[in-house]
């Protein structure tokens, strides 16, 4: 072993005696669980719509004829049971947590579900949260589930690492909106999948465009939207761009998110179970 030796043999060359080979992070579902396929909704900045979009996905596979659930991973800012009206409290037994159900049987486990009131703050450090996110995952009893969202916060930081290390996504999709700005941020969540070595499934951008309720003339709001000349030049697939849908708000902020009728992310959840 060489005087120099940083023990981290993923960036040494040597082929010394002390030489270990990767070994994997990822950690084991509860041993009640059985997942299909976990893909990850990520965006590089808040505000985009990122949890708007994986209720969306859980629904159209709901819709589908598949079992979705939610791990909802933005644990300081947790938003999932708020959109599908869910408030009673995660249970639990001897075997592991048992997640909340929506009223069509998406399956969502979220810390808001576990807090004494919805309003309570989660003044957590990294560490801390990015060790509820993994037990989401160990100690939640994930019943034959199809499709497991992961709605994540947004950034780079712990929790997305997290994410990518503890558990076997399959894939993610990042959520973006029109303006130029968020393009350069889209461009850095694109390279940390990479490095990660996690596929990137598509994009979706949200709040593309309003519909004029007298002429149904489509109106950019934040001009010209860069994103699909973003996912061309990444040969990633632009899979829907939503619109501004005043309906949609309030069927999000009633709790009924499950009753609105939208087509938008049809595309998506085909490409998703086709996968």
């Amino acid at each position: 072993m060489s005087t120099e030796c940083t023990h981290d043999c993923s960036t040494c060359g040597s082929n010394c005696s002390e030489r270990t080979a990767p070994q994997s992070m990822l950690e084991k579902p509860n041993e009640m669980s059985k997942v299909g396929k976990v893909i990850g909704v990520v965006s590089g900045k808040g505000g985009v719509g990122k949890s708007l979009v994986a209720s969306m996905l859980a629904v159209g596979m709901q819709r589908a004829g598949k079992h979705a659930a939610i791990l909802d991973a933005d644990v300081t800012g947790p938003s999932i049971p708020k959109a599908f009206g869910v408030k009673e409290k995660v249970l639990g037994n001897e075997l592991g947590m048992i997640p909340a159900r929506s009223k069509m049987g998406i399956d969502i486990m979220s810390v808001n579900l576990m807090l004494p009131n919805d309003t309570d703050p989660v003044v957590w450090r990294g560490p801390v949260i990015a060790g509820v996110v993994k037990q989401f995952w160990t100690d939640v009893i994930w019943d034959d589930v199809d499709f497991l969202f992961v709605d994540m916060p947004p950034g780079t930081g712990d929790v997305p690492l997290t994410v990518f290390q503890s558990l076997p996504v399959d894939g993610i999709i990042i959520v973006t909106s029109p303006q130029e700005l968020v393009s350069m941020i889209v461009q850095k969540a694109v390279k940390m999948a990479k490095m990660m070595d996690i596929p990137v499934l598509g994009i979706v951008e949200n709040m593309s465009y309003a519909v004029c309720p007298d002429c149904g003339k489509k109106i950019m709001v934040y001009g010209e939207s860069h994103t699909a000349d973003i996912a061309k030049e990444y040969g990633i697939p632009l899979l829907a761009q939503i619109p501004m849908d005043p309906a949609l708000a309030k069927c999000v902020d009633l709790g009924v998110i499950e009753l609105h009728e939208c087509d938008a992310l049809d595309f998506a959840v085909e490409k998703l179970i086709g996968e």
